[in-house]
């Protein structure tokens, strides 16, 4: 039996479907203060939900999710930095007017370390590409050591994206999506050919 893979529009039907504490997370979607109180209420799942639902019918699509063997492998998020307050609190704040904001991605464990990461910027700059828009920024984490909220800024640089507004800790960076036209590899392509060469064993079933 084959192993299947694909990528998908994160919706309020698959949510549940990020990993904990993300599904809970509100860290990009809520400034601090309503952060808090969502938090201290006990659900901030729910102001999540309602921040996709919002996003979806005024923006359009602002996650994907990777599944394998429909077990799910990796997220990522973005939205323009009007829908994500929490985008002002940085020193190299704000985002550019021309500009997505990259939010945060995360892989999951069993897939770590084999290039999903950088397939799943690939599947962010291909649909918003296809969308019109014009770059993405992020802000970057030269100090991470874990899966958090932000990204690590070697990372990042990795995949193509340059500094516009350095920082210590915090660097913006930006990627224009024009100079990505000529990428060679469809998102698709570079799945299969990463999963393909991870071994079975570390690949999950469903039960």
């Amino acid at each position: 039996m084959g192993t299947t893979r694909r990528i998908v529009n994160i919706t309020l039907d698959n949510l549940d479907d990020l990993p904990w504490p993300c599904r809970q997370c509100v860290f990009w979607e809520l400034d601090p203060v309503a952060r808090q109180h969502a938090e201290d209420a006990g659900d901030p799942g729910l102001e999540k939900e309602a921040w996709i639902s919002a996003a979806l019918l005024e923006w359009g699509s602002c996650g994907k999710v990777c599944y394998v063997n429909e077990v799910p492998a990796a997220f990522v998020m973005y939205a323009p930095p009007s829908y994500v307050p929490r985008s002002v609190a940085f020193p190299t704040s704000p985002v550019s007017a021309d500009a997505v904001l990259l939010m945060t991605a995360r892989v999951l464990p069993d897939f770590a370390g084999a290039g999903l990461g950088r397939v799943m910027i690939q599947s962010v700059v291909k649909d918003l590409l296809r969308r019109g828009v014009r770059a993405v920024e992020v802000f970057g984490d030269t100090s991470w050591h874990r899966p958090e909220c932000l990204l690590p800024a070697d990372f990042l640089l990795s995949v193509g994206f340059k500094t516009v507004r350095p920082h210590h800790r915090y660097p913006r960076l930006r990627i224009e999506l024009r100079n990505v036209l000529t990428w060679k590899e469809d998102v698709e392509a570079a799945l299969e050919k990463l999963i393909d060469s991870m071994t079975p064993e570390g690949i999950p079933n469903p039960a």
